[in-house]
């Protein structure tokens, strides 16, 4: 086989579906959502577990919107590199807290993205409003 072969062999490899799903999603780094929100996420350690901070863009209240730490997991990543996680935040400008599960994945393209799903809890002044505490 020619060089002109192995250089289109090797192009068609590096750009086949199955390579970018050997890419693995790495959760450290700087996140934005669809809403402006942003999010941090230090260094994982050994066991998987990571801090950071999120700014979020959406809130109700009138109260400035503060930059609020947040520590999670990872689940120890498979072969397949697309881990899931989960993670809190404790808000400084709100008194509610939000937990946050999801999963990691990476497009044909090389994207990452976090697909998550959260809910958060606001305090209330007696279980008598617990029902209207949750979104």
């Amino acid at each position: 086989m020619g060089t002109l072969g192995v250089c289109l062999l090797l192009a068609l490899a590096l750009l086949s579906p199955g390579t970018a799903a050997a890419r693995k999603c790495d959760l450290q780094g700087l996140w934005r959502n669809e809403l402006g929100s942003n999010m941090t996420i230090s260094a994982l350690d050994a066991s998987g577990t990571f801090s950071g901070s999120y700014h979020t863009a959406v809130a109700a209240t009138n109260k400035q919107i503060l930059v609020s730490p947040l520590q999670g997991a990872q689940q120890h990543p498979s072969a397949k590199g697309r881990p899931t996680f989960g993670f809190t935040v404790q808000w400084q400008f709100a008194d509610s807290t939000t937990v946050f599960v999801g999963q990691c994945f990476v497009n044909r393209h090389g994207k990452e993205t976090l697909e998550t799903t959260w809910l958060l809890r606001e305090e209330v002044l007696s279980p008598r409003d617990a029902w209207k505490a949750t979104r």
